[in-house]
């Protein structure tokens, strides 16, 4: 099996190393930077870099690029795909991606499957990818109506294959209306964070708390602000309901109202416990 990986960042490069741990797959690599090709090729995370001739034989293909750039990418090289090549992104929003190839891949016969693996470090870059990077977490993929249900399930397959503790499969309206809430208002919460004074004094004072609330503010700006861009009105939507929240709060803390304090507190716990309880109780 040959497996093609077009971009070798952070999820690309650690998609390679991962498929080069866990499968007998041959890896075929592309990325833009030279140096970055040529590192992954002497760490032997790919077995040689991709050109026309061999994109074209690759069973797979993995597009880890930027959203407008994975569409460009399958576009102007859709006549190098294998015939029932199976073409998967990693884009961290789905309908950007999804909706202007659905009928150009559809009327290609191509089988392109959206994906995204919720995955990540606060680092970016071949040199932090890592061959666990996968391990137990969610692989989500977002196949329109028309992909076999066979290629489908094969993909899924092959993605638990890598380490992934699950595959699930969904829209691409669906993904981007709850990674706007689990992922995003969280990069835009962390990045807000840290620009508080306190965080130039911080030191000997923060713990596990400031850590875990700050660790994605070091995010990278170009990639994240496409990401927003493309998502937009179902980031604000929850941007304003979290901006509500916090007021409430504000303004019970402000007051000195106790008995309204503790309620949003227990309601926030009691929420937390509801939705995630504890795997130990």
């Amino acid at each position: 099996m040959k497996i093609g990986i077009i971009g070798l960042g952070l999820i690309g490069g650690s998609l390679a190393k991962t498929i080069k741990n866990h499968t007998d797959a041959h890896v075929i690599g592309h990325d833009i930077s030279p140096t970055t090709l040529n590192k992954a090729l002497m760490l032997n995370a790919v077995d040689e870099a991709m050109n026309e001739t061999n994109l074209k034989e690759c069973d797979m293909v993995f597009i880890a690029l930027y959203p407008d750039a994975a569409v460009d990418f399958i576009k102007q090289n859709s006549a190098l795909f294998k015939k029932d090549a199976v073409i998967v992104d990693c884009c961290g929003v789905k309908q950007a991606v999804c909706e202007p190839l659905h009928d150009f891949c559809y009327n290609k016969k191509l089988w392109f499957i959206g994906g995204h693996p919720m995955a990540g470090r606060e680092y970016s870059g071949f040199e932090y990818a890592k061959t666990d990077l996968f391990a137990n977490a969610s692989m989500i993929l977002t196949p329109y109506s028309y992909i076999p249900l066979e290629i489908v399930e094969n993909t899924k397959q092959f993605c638990l294959k890598l380490g992934f503790k699950q595959v699930v499969i969904t829209t691409p309206e669906k993904h981007d209306q709850m990674i706007a809430y689990t992922s995003q208002l969280a990069h835009v919460v962390s990045n807000a964070y840290v620009k508080s004074p306190g965080a130039q004094c911080h030191h000997g004072f923060s713990a596990g708390s400031y850590l875990d609330l700050t660790r994605v503010a070091r995010l990278n700006e170009v990639m994240w602000t496409e990401l927003f861009l493309h998502n937009s009105e179902k980031l604000c939507t929850e941007l304003d309901s979290l901006i509500a929240h916090l007021q409430e709060y504000s303004k019970a803390i402000a007051e000195k109202d106790a008995e309204a304090l503790q309620r949003l507190l227990r309601e926030g716990r009691e929420l937390k416990e509801t939705t995630d309880p504890d795997p130990e109780d």
